[in-house]
């Protein structure tokens, strides 16, 4: 089962999805982007109301680099363990454009936030822009994933 909503617009988002995109905007001139040119920023906010960002790091060794929903992820973990993220938002642009250019998340960055809410064992909303230049919102970072593979799988049955 599928829950989603989505948006038309920018402006149809909430008031704590603006804020946070905005955060995102801010943090994607930190991108490394010079192979793809594609930039990508997350934005997360944490139950006390700490904003994490993160941005793609791209190397030439191209599996050596991070998406920018893992950096931002792995910040929480490191630096701020013991919170609970409560909503991820992520952004795009492609080359000097000044739009923003729709990135939903790859497949690693869901099953790492898969992991992640499982780990604090709350939901949180995850805030994307879609193909169609549309806003994705899910209540949940397992909507993105249906079929997943998680802790649960990794357990015995008898």
């Amino acid at each position: 089962m599928s829950e989603y909503t989505i948006l038309k617009n920018e402006s149809d988002l909430d008031s704590e999805s603006k804020a946070l995109l905005e955060k995102a905007k801010a943090a994607l001139p930190n991108a490394y982007a010079p192979y793809s040119n594609f930039r990508v920023a997350a934005a997360i906010l944490l139950n006390d109301g700490t904003v994490v960002t993160g941005t793609n790091q791209e190397n030439a060794a191209y599996p050596s680099g991070m998406c920018a929903e893992r950096v931002a992820l792995f910040t929480v973990s490191s630096q701020h363990a013991g919170k609970t993220i409560t909503k991820i938002v992520v952004i795009a642009r492609l080359g000097n454009e000044n739009a923003l250019a729709p990135a939903t998340s790859c497949g690693g960055c869901r099953q790492v936030m898969l992991e992640f809410e499982e780990r604090q064992r709350v939901p949180f909303e995850v805030v994307m822009q879609s193909h169609d230049h549309q806003w994705v919102k899910t209540a949940s970072a397992k909507t993105l994933l249906p079929f997943c593979f998680s802790n649960e799988s990794l357990r015995v049955r008898k």
